[in-house]
């Protein structure tokens, strides 16, 4: 009933038909003015640094380092070797600076593993689970932020083109990464939280949980007392987003004061993505793609 709830509330567009893959260039996906791809250079993982900063530090207040508040950027270690995807607004008047309305950090297992692990592994104990699955690769998702004015459908379906274009690129076996709740009182998130853990609860081979030291119990609420459908009216949107595709959540919360937020870890097996989703987005990561000389 809880997932029938969370499908029933956003149903693919139908009247959009799929368009070709590009013959060349490096965008995943366009749509009106909008595209998604990786970050060029320098300048632009700058430029994505710049909207992190306005969201996680202007808007949500989380406490970043003395040099990252002087220079106006949340930057870390990671962002040297991750991959950015990008929303680009070609509709906006100016530099490229201007026209990023929207981004994700993208980091493989291949990569990860030759420069010191994820950055997940910070709050939870996710070798297990990378171990338990030595025929897959895992991708992390993280640093996922958008503009207030641009926090559109849209803007979201250009993310997870890109999320699932570059997953098919690099031959990914399953997404992973942390997804917050505002604020750091996990009892604000009560309904929530105990509705994941009742509800979506990786097990078996998906368990996974927060480091010891850090774990926060999301057992809130007994199950017989939760509203699901109020329940999922509460979940923050891009969480809502993973669930819709077929997502599980790890077991226990991690308070990130830092970020002034209540984490939770997402897991999603690439096979586990509901087949009404990749139908929307193409098998072949094509649903939003266009050639590279087509008009925007």
């Amino acid at each position: 009933m809880a997932l029938e709830l969370l499908n029933r509330e956003l149903t693919p567009e139908a009247n959009q038909a799929p368009a070709p893959i590009p013959e060349s260039g490096d965008v995943f996906g366009r749509i009106g003015s909008l595209e998604t791809r990786l970050a060029r250079n320098d300048r632009e993982i700058d430029a994505a640094q710049s909207v992190r900063f306005r969201v996680f530090a202007e808007e949500m207040h989380a406490k970043l380092s003395p040099e990252a508040m002087a220079r106006r950027r949340d930057f870390d270690k990671y962002d040297e070797f991750c991959d950015h995807l990008l929303v680009v607004d070609n509709a906006i008047e100016g530099e490229i600076e201007d026209q990023i309305v929207g981004t994700y950090r993208l980091l493989r297992q291949e990569v990860a593993m030759a420069n010191g692990g994820f950055y997940s592994a910070s709050e939870y104990d996710i070798e297990p689970l990378l171990a338990r699955h030595p025929d897959k690769q895992f991708m992390e998702l993280g640093r996922s932020c958008v503009l207030p004015q641009h926090r559109t459908k849209r803007t979201v379906e250009l993310l997870w083109q890109g999320n699932w274009s570059y997953s098919v690129k690099h031959g990914m076996g399953a997404m992973f990464g942390c997804a917050s709740f505002s604020g750091t009182n996990p009892q604000e998130h009560a309904l929530a939280l105990s509705f994941l853990h009742h509800t979506v609860l990786g097990k078996e081979e998906w368990a996974v949980s927060a480091l010891p030291e850090l774990y926060t119990n999301m057992d809130l609420m007994p199950f017989d007392d939760i509203n699901a459908r109020r329940a999922v009216t509460t979940l923050p949107p891009l969480i809502k987003g993973y669930l819709r595709l077929g997502a599980m959540v790890g077991n226990g919360a991690v308070i990130d004061h830092a970020f002034n937020t209540t984490d939770v870890l997402i897991v999603l097996p690439i096979a586990s993505i509901s087949e009404r989703y990749v139908a929307h987005y193409g098998a072949d990561a094509n649903r939003f793609a266009t050639k590279s000389g087509d008009p925007i």
